[in-house]
């Protein structure tokens, strides 16, 4: 079988053999009750990475996403968060139908969250024509490629506790965050009250997010958990790979780092492309063709016949995501590729 380079996202990555031996070697036992030793180890590491009191194991990011808001907010109360944020965009409007709430956004397009604009959105204390805020939710890394500078979500977390507010942070690539921010990860996770962190991104976990927390929180969530369906029996065998994605792939999120600025750096020079180099934070470079009549889905086909894998344009832009499976000479490929059918028109 032919490998694909597949640029699409980094949810993409398979998992290398050693991730695969700890999984086919785990400890297991039935999760509900609580006694998989193995899914028990994941926890207490990554509560200890993300220096948080408990975590919990749960399916996925929007699940633990969604699980956090069911979690921190009463029915009918109003969630302020921006609206780029991957809660707003890419969560089928789960917070509706499952925590029952309102999203109340705000402009911003690099993903940060302005003090004044939050206080501006805030309601809280009883009006009877008003829901009451309940949550302020954060991203970061945010899935537009910026990344939030501790300052600003200090700011943040200070301006919600004035208001006896919860934090979310959304750290569903927080690793590729604090790698960007050259800062230890807890420096971002001071600044909320609940994170979730994907396991199944960058990190190449088959399965499965973290949430985090204090004790009290975790307790709660779990239950709800089991009333979103999220009560796994033996899933030791995915927390296994997650122990590895923790342990040993995190460090090497620079490279995808490092090979998303080749891959920039090499778009660039193609003269009927614009790459916005001011997202070029973490593992994901944005970019135009600048002749808007170029037909993507015919590039889409003529990559997958050269054995490579895009996404569509979102939004005017195409992103092309790095990660443990795309190497510099994946990336020349690509822009080879690229040329030739830009070239052909």
């Amino acid at each position: 079988m032919n490998k694909f380079i597949d640029l699409r996202s980094d949810t993409v990555t398979n998992q290398p053999d050693f991730m695969i031996n700890a999984m086919v070697n785990a400890e297991v036992g039935d999760d509900v009750y609580n006694d998989d030793p193995t899914v028990k180890k994941l926890e207490e590491l990554a509560s200890d990475i993300l220096g948080k009191e408990s975590a919990l194991f749960v399916p996925s990011g929007t699940f633990g996403n969604q699980l956090c808001l069911f979690t921190h907010c009463p029915r009918g109360s109003e969630v302020i968060l921006g609206d780029s944020c991957h809660i707003v965009a890419h969560e089928v409007g789960a917070s509706s139908v499952i925590a029952g709430v309102q999203l109340r956004t705000i402009d911003s397009s690099t993903g940060e969250l302005s003090p004044e604009a939050i206080e501006k959105k805030l309601r809280v204390g009883y009006d009877i024509h008003m829901p009451e805020t309940s949550l302020i939710c954060l991203e970061n890394a945010h899935s537009n490629g910026n990344v939030i500078p501790v300052e600003s979500m200090k700011k943040t977390y200070e301006l919600a506790k004035e208001h006896n507010l919860p934090v979310h942070l959304d750290g569903a690539r927080i690793f590729n965050a604090a790698i960007a921010l050259n800062t230890d990860v807890k420096e971002l996770t001071k600044y909320c009250d609940s994170v979730m962190v994907c396991l199944s991104k960058g990190l190449c976990a088959p399965f499965g997010s973290i949430i985090a927390g204090d004790k009290s929180f975790i307790d709660v969530a779990r239950k709800k958990r089991k009333l979103m369906g999220g009560g796994l029996r033996q899933v030791g065998y995915f927390a296994a790979a997650g122990i590895v994605a923790l342990n040993e792939m995190r460090a090497r999120l620079i490279e995808d780092h490092d090979n998303a600025k080749l891959l920039a750096t090499e778009l660039s020079k193609i003269p009927q492309i614009e790459v916005d180099f001011n997202r070029l934070q973490i593992n994901m470079v944005f970019f135009k063709f600048k002749d808007l009549s170029i037909n993507t889905q015919d590039l889409i086909k003529y990559f997958f016949d050269s054995n490579i894998k895009i996404n569509d344009v979102e939004g005017g832009e195409m992103r092309f995501v790095t990660h443990y499976w795309v190497t510099k000479e994946d990336i020349l490929k690509v822009c080879s590729s690229l040329k030739e059918f830009l070239n052909s028109k």
